[in-house]
C-alpha cells in the first residue's frame, strides 16, 4: 500500500518548492532533500500516516514553524517531512482553571490574541512569535525574552497529545495541576525535539497579562556595565520580565537591513533592554542608574507603540544578521556570574585565531542565555567558512564546558550541536536517552540523526 492512499487529495505533495521550503529550518548549513511533503488536518490522519510509515520503516521529519537554528527540522535524506501546519485550531478559554487546549500547529502570536481577549497570556514569547508553532515550542522547549519572568516553555504546559511512531495516541495529565502518579511522561516529550513522538495538541496554563509594563532602553559602555545595569534592576522597585542586550556590531546589521535610525546621538559599545512590570518608583530608580554612572545614555517608553519600537532594535537583530550577511550561529548557556569572563576569553581567541572577524554578541542576559553569531567574511566561500567555524566551534563549546554552560540554550541539539552534546551530558544521561528513544521509536523512524 502506498503511504498517501486513503488520504485526501491534497494529504501529501512533491512539489519541488514545497520540498523545499518545508524542509529546512532556519539554518543554512545542510540542503533540504525531502522525498514527500503530508500536511495533515487531524490527529486521526497523523496517526495512520505513522503507522503505516512505521510498517515500512519510513523515516518522518516532523515540522512546525522550522524558526530552529540547530538542524532540528531539516530533511536532508529523503525523509518524508509531516507538517502540522493546518492544524491550527484554538479551544475555548477556560478563565476559572486559566488554561486552552490548541492543536500543534496553532502559530505563537495567535495564542496571544486568543488569549488577550480575556486578558490572559501564554507567557511564551520571542522574535519568532509570529511564524513559530505552539508543538515546535514545546518539542524544542523553547525559551525567549521572558525567561527571566516565567521561566521555560514547559512550566507552561499541563497536558500533551502526542502521536507515537506506531500510530498509538497518548493523552497526557489533560488539564491537571496536580497528578502525582508515578512518571510524568509528559515532560519528557517536552524539548525531546520529535525523537520520541509527535506532539499534536497541547493545554496550555495562562496567566494574567501584566496590567502596566515600562519599556527602557540604556547605551552601556562595558560588559561589566551590563551585568552592573542587571544587578541594579534586580534590586530595582519593579518586576523584571526581560534583560536582553545587544552589541554595536548587531545595531550596525539592523540599520542596515531595516533602515531604522540609531536610538542614541552617540555610538555605544553595548545596548540594554528593560522591560519591567509595577513600576512604581522607576522614576528614582532610573536617576540611581545615572547618577551612578551605569548608563550614558537612555530612554524610557511613553506609550505601547514606541514599547514596540524599543523593541524592535533587539527582536529584529537575529533576521538581520542573516539578511545582511551568513552568521555562524551559536546559542548557549552559561552560569550568570561567568559570562564576563567568558566573553573576554572567546574574543581573544577569535582575534588571536581569526583576526578581522565579525563578532556579534546579544541575548537573554538576565538567565544566562548568549547568542554568538559569527558572520562570514565576504571574501570567503560558504564551504571554507563553515570549515573554519567547526575549529572555532570546538573551542567554544570547551570554553563552555570549562565554565559548567550548556552547548544549547533554548534551540536544542537537533543536527548541529550533535557532537557536543557530550560537554552538557554525561555519558549516563545520553545513555538513557538512547533507552528512551529505543523503547518509543524501535525503528527510529521519528525526527532521525536528531541529538543521539
Amino acid at each position: 500500500m502506498a503511504l498517501t492512499d486513503g488520504f485526501p487529495a491534497d494529504f501529501a505533495s512533491t512539489e519541488p518548492d514545497d520540498l523545499q521550503t518545508y524542509g529546512r529550518d532556519w539554518t543554512k548549513v545542510y540542503t533540504p532533500a525531502p522525498s514527500l511533503l503530508v500536511r495533515p488536518r487531524t490527529v486521526d490522519e497523523v496517526s495512520r500516516f505513522l503507522a503505516r510509515c512505521n510498517a515500512q520503516g519510513v523515516k518522518v521529519v516532523p515540522s512546525g514553524g522550522r524558526t530552529g537554528l540547530a538542524g532540528g527540522a531539516v530533511a536532508k535524506n529523503g525523509e518524508v517531512v509531516l507538517s502540522l501546519e493546518r492544524m491550527r485550531a484554538m479551544g475555548d478559554i477556560d478563565t476559572l482553571g486559566l488554561t486552552v487546549r490548541v492543536e500543534a500547529g496553532a502559530v505563537t502570536e495567535g495564542v496571544h490574541q486568543h488569549c488577550a481577549k480575556q486578558g490572559l497570556t501564554w507567557p511564551v514569547d520571542f522574535a519568532s512569535k509570529g511564524s513559530s508553532q505552539v508543538g515546535g515550542n514545546i518539542a524544542t522547549n523553547a525559551g525567549g525574552v521572558r525567561v527571566i519572568r516565567y521561566g521555560l516553555t514547559r512550566q507552561w504546559v499541563l497536558g500533551l497529545q502526542v502521536v507515537l511512531a506506531s500510530g498509538e495516541v497518548l493523552e497526557l495529565n489533560g488539564a491537571l495541576e496536580k497528578n502525582n502518579t508515578g512518571v510524568d511522561l509528559r515532560q519528557l516529550f517536552i524539548g525531546s525535539e520529535g525523537i520520541l513522538g509527535v506532539i499534536t495538541a497541547a493545554t496550555l496554563k495562562l496567566c494574567r497579562l501584566p496590567e502596566k509594563t515600562d519599556v527602557f532602553l540604556f547605551a552601556v559602555p562595558s560588559l561589566d556595565g551590563v551585568l552592573n545595569v542587571f544587578e541594579a534592576a534586580r534590586k530595582g522597585p519593579f518586576t523584571v520580565s526581560a534583560f536582553e542586550f545587544f552589541t554595536d556590531k548587531c545595531l550596525a546589521r539592523l540599520m542596515r537591513h531595516r533602515k531604522v535610525k540609531p536610538p542614541f546621538d552617540a555610538a555605544t559599545p553595548f545596548y540594554v533592554l528593560l522591560e519591567v512590570e509595577a513600576a512604581s518608583g522607576a522614576e528614582a530608580w532610573l536617576a540611581s542608574v545615572f547618577e551612578q554612572g551605569l548608563v550614558t545614555d537612555g530612554t524610557q517608553a511613553q506609550n505601547a507603540e514606541q514599547g514596540r519600537s524599543l523593541w524592535a532594535y533587539r527582536e529584529g537583530i537575529s533576521e538581520s544578521l542573516s539578511a545582511t550577511g551568513m552568521p555562524h550561529k551559536n546559542d548557549i548557556a552559561l552560569p550568570i556570574a561567568a559570562l564576563k569572563t567568558f566573553c573576554a576569553e572567546l574574543e581573544k581567541l577569535l582575534e588571536a585565531r581569526y583576526p578581522g572577524w565579525e563578532l556579534c554578541l546579544f541575548g537573554h542576559i538576565g538567565d544566562g542565555n548568549l547568542h554568538v553569531n559569527i558572520m562570514k567574511p565576504d571574501a570567503m566561500g560558504k564551504d571554507a567558512f563553515l570549515s573554519a567555524v567547526h575549529t572555532v566551534d570546538a573551542d567554544l563549546m570547551a570554553l563552555v564546558r570549562a565554565h559548567r554552560g550548556s552547548v544549547s540554550a533554548e534551540h536544542g541539539i537537533g543536527l548541529l550541536k550533535r557532537e557536543w552534546l557530550g560537554h552538557t551530558r554525561s555519558p549516563a544521561e545520553v545513555a538513557i536517552m538512547k533507552s528512551l528513544k529505543a523503547s518509543l521509536d524501535p525503528k527510529g523512524i521519528l525526527n532521525p540523526g536528531k541529538v543521539l
